[in-house]
């Protein structure tokens, strides 16, 4: 297994957790805080779980695409941003968007490093 591979595999099984547990599942009071922060029903929780899910299966199953790995790159880069912004305490947590997001992120540029898609 290369590494692109294996950053690909280890990021869509983030995005697919992300989305199923503390949004689906167990729905977390960070999720209802940003939420909150933003003025938005909590149902959009299911919303963005779904779709985080999705993006997380695109990762992992359109292994030869690369569009799927930008798009996480840049969602993961502005979810940072939308943080920093509307919830800055969340930035001092412990595995806070910082550590979290980096790291992802980081998964994104090894997996596109990669000289085609695996």
């Amino acid at each position: 297994m290369t590494d692109a591979l294996l950053a690909r595999l280890t990021l869509g099984v983030i995005f697919i957790y992300h989305g199923l547990v503390p949004k689906l599942l167990f729905l977390s009071p960070t999720e209802l805080r940003m939420l909150d922060a933003h003025g938005l029903p909590h149902a959009v929780a299911a919303l963005a779980g779904v779709a985080e899910i999705l993006l997380g299966l695109a990762i992992l199953l359109l292994r030869r695409q690369r569009w799927p790995l930008w798009l996480a790159l840049a969602a993961l880069i502005l979810l940072l941003v939308d943080v920093a912004i509307f919830v800055p305490a969340l930035l001092a947590d412990a595995f806070n968007p910082v550590t979290v997001n980096l790291a992802a992120s980081v998964l994104c540029v090894i997996a596109l490093r990669a000289k085609r898609a695996e």
